[in-house]
């Protein structure tokens, strides 16, 4: 099923249900009044949403779908607008890889074997056409297109088997990054904290049942389109390349601390390598500092620049058919 919280001038929302094609939603107030609510007694709510969202499907738009409305994207926060915990690792290694190459260094066994996973800011994510607010240009704004796991409660200790049940749901985010005042907190020792502003989530979060055979091996197999300013500019296969599945990150998340329904664990942007050969499909990137990475592999020095007020950036994953699974994020970077 596929779920939505819809802006009602409170800080949680309203829970909603929306259709499979995005163009209607109910509210689920009846059930739950919130995602987190929903969350928290997954195993009684989740049969209840999951019947209205059948009824939606089918159509079923009169008696006890009354209050069915159309859908729109705009009227959304993020599907879960404050989380408990909120963590990101790069699970796609190409994307260091690439840094490191940059470097001239090479990536490091360690990283290799286990996530590199830090804190983000759980207090505030953002909904899929809120703006990027900053301060200054100059500290090097970048998106960030990947994929987040919303888990329910979860032992210390827990093992990926163990884990792999007990998503909840999946989404689709933008993790921005202020490259430019990244090294300097790096320098000091310490983790991201002021280079990492809002994340931002697309409109709707699914169940991973809901994908079908896109879900296998806890990975989702579609391709995830980025474009900057309506030219595209990445579409890698999320399924491809990634080294540490949705389990094991929330495996590694749980290895010293046990988890409650709602933390939220993202697998960073979406990489892969340049394949050739007939068929093969230009990746391109998920966030700018791969491509600048490429370019001083390449050239020696970067040129694409980091994203500037004005632009406009759009990430959405289709499936097969072409049509959205999440809906898409849509924002606008704005001078704060």
């Amino acid at each position: 099923m596929k779920l939505a919280t819809i802006k009602d001038g409170s800080r949680d929302g309203q829970l909603a249900v929306v259709a499979r094609d995005l163009k209607t939603a109910h509210m689920a107030d009846a059930i739950a009044p919130t995602l987190q609510a929903a969350l928290d007694d997954w195993a009684f709510i989740a049969p209840q949403l999951d019947a209205l969202y059948g009824q939606l499907n089918n159509g079923q738009h009169g008696g006890q779908l009354r209050r069915a409305f159309d859908f729109d994207p705009g009227s959304c926060m993020a599907p879960l607008p404050r989380a408990g915990g909120w963590a990101i690792a790069p699970a796609w290694l190409h994307h260091l890889e690439l840094e490191h190459r940059a470097r001239g260094a090479e990536l490091p066994a360690p990283l290799q074997e286990e996530p590199l996973m830090v804190p983000g800011g759980g207090g505030e994510l953002l909904g899929p056409c809120d703006e990027i607010l900053l301060a200054h240009e100059e500290w090097g704004i970048d998106f960030g297109a990947g994929l987040a796991a919303i888990l329910d409660d979860l032992p210390a200790g827990v093992t990926p088997d163990e884990a792999h049940g007990r998503i909840r749901l999946l989404a689709l985010v933008n993790d921005c990054t202020l490259r430019n005042l990244l090294p300097d907190e790096l320098a000091r020792g310490a983790g991201p904290l002021q280079s990492k502003p809002s994340t931002s989530f697309a409109p709707v979060a699914v169940t991973p049942d809901e994908l079908g055979e896109a879900w296998r091996g806890g990975k989702v197999h579609l391709r995830l389109r980025s474009t900057l300013n309506g030219n595209l500019v990445g579409q890698p296969d999320a399924g491809a390349d990634m080294a540490f599945n949705f389990p094991q990150l929330a495996a590694h998340l749980c290895k010293t601390r046990r988890l409650r329904a709602g933390s939220i664990v993202g697998a960073g942007p979406v990489s892969n390598k340049e394949r050739s050969g007939r068929g093969a499909v230009a990746p391109g990137y998920s966030c700018i500092a791969e491509a600048r990475s490429r370019e001083t592999i390449a050239d020696g020095a970067a040129s694409t620049p980091f994203l500037r007020f004005g632009d406009t950036i759009r990430i959405e994953m289709l499936e097969e058919k072409g049509k959205s699974v999440f809906g898409a994020i849509e924002q606008k970077v704005v001078k704060l």
